[in-house]
């Protein structure tokens, strides 16, 4: 099963128990020991897994971390378990304790939702106190199921994980700094705008004023974004759908092109011939609708007809090929929308010879 089926089926494992844990012992049998599995690890093995693990830690003797996971006969990594009640924080964590005494590169902080991976970026054999990388188990992305699958036993290496845990502890300050600035931006952020375009004097009230737009700009300018990719989605899926409309088969012998169609037809040529040689405006019957083309391309719809049902409609395409349908009594009700087929028209022809 891959990884991100199971942290899938651990997450929602842990949203159904997590009402019915009390304790934080509790937490680590329901939660982080099946997250220990996922890992490739055999929570039964103790050359694997070894719970309350004990190390001799100067004066003081017998403290234990929860749990240490093992590697050819060395800790690897050492894990310290809250109650998923609990908030996750590092001060006087036995981590910090445990760390420099093993020869261990990463430890583990988690309540069984919330998880801290840890290792010594800053000073070498002594544990950083923020953590390079940090997820909810019940709110993962793609990217953070990447990093937790370098930490799996079939792919654990040292040096790879380390390496890339610089990059992963500034991008997560980085992204915590951009969206500190987004919702309330700094005046060094503000002046880096202001600047640019402002041609005065960059006085206190100036820049007090200039915080408001570069939020609104700012925000506008994420939203255009979303909203072009989401465009560019509904377009390629419209295409996709259109494409699977090409390739199906139909059977012949259930399409019936009826004498109302093809006088349908004849209007809608009547309209367009003004913007087309007759020979451009092609129909293409199937068993759901009477559809009229431009070049026969099942890309380029000019309009459908439906009159075969109780009521009867008329499907017009905007400029991003959506469709929409129109009620009509008759196939004189067709002349009525003249201006639109007429858009569509245009619509193609600004594809071909765009501006």
């Amino acid at each position: 099963m891959e990884m991100n089926i199971q942290l899938k089926s651990l997450a929602d494992k842990i949203n159904q128990l997590k009402s019915k844990i009390e304790t934080e012992e509790s937490t680590k049998h329901a939660f982080v020991l099946p997250f220990i599995h996922v890992l490739g690890y055999d929570a039964f093995n103790p050359l694997e897994v070894v719970p309350e693990f004990t190390a001799d830690l100067g004066l003081k003797k017998g403290e234990k971390v929860d749990y240490a996971i093992f590697q050819n006969g060395e800790p690897i990594i050492i894990v310290e378990c809250k109650s998923w009640k609990e908030k996750l924080t590092v001060h006087n964590s036995q981590l910090f304790r445990y760390f420099h005494v093993t020869k261990t590169r990463f430890a583990l902080l988690t309540n069984g939702i919330h998880y801290q991976f840890f290792t010594d970026l800053d000073d070498q054999n002594k544990m950083d106190e923020k953590p390079f990388l940090e997820f909810d188990i019940c709110n993962l992305k793609e990217n953070t199921i990447n990093e937790i699958a370098k930490f799996h036993k079939a792919n654990f290496d040292v040096d790879n994980i380390v390496s890339n845990a610089s990059s992963l502890k500034y991008i997560k300050e980085i992204k915590k700094l951009i969206s500190s600035e987004l919702e309330s931006p700094s005046n060094d952020f503000t002046k880096l705008f202001a600047g640019k375009i402002y041609t005065g004097r960059l006085t206190e009230k100036v820049v007090d004023e200039f915080k408001d737009l570069v939020q609104k700009s700012v925000s506008q300018f994420i939203n255009d974004k979303i909203n072009d990719r989401l465009n560019a989605a509904l377009t390629k899926e419209t295409i996709k759908q259109q494409d699977e409309e090409t390739i199906t088969v139909e059977d012949d012998n259930k399409i019936i092109t009826t004498e109302e169609e093809l006088d349908g037809y004849r209007i809608v040529v009547a309209i367009l011939r003004r913007k087309l040689p007759v020979s451009r405006i092609v129909y293409r019957d199937t068993q759901s609708y009477f559809g009229i083309l431009l070049d026969d391309n099942n890309r380029k719809p000019l309009c459908r007809l439906h009159l075969n049902g109780g009521k009867k409609y008329l499907s017009l395409f905007n400029n991003n090929k959506t469709e929409s349908k129109v009620s009509i009594a008759s196939i004189d009700d067709i002349y009525q929308y003249e201006n639109e087929l007429l858009e569509t028209v245009s619509l193609y022809e600004t594809e071909l010879n765009p501006v």
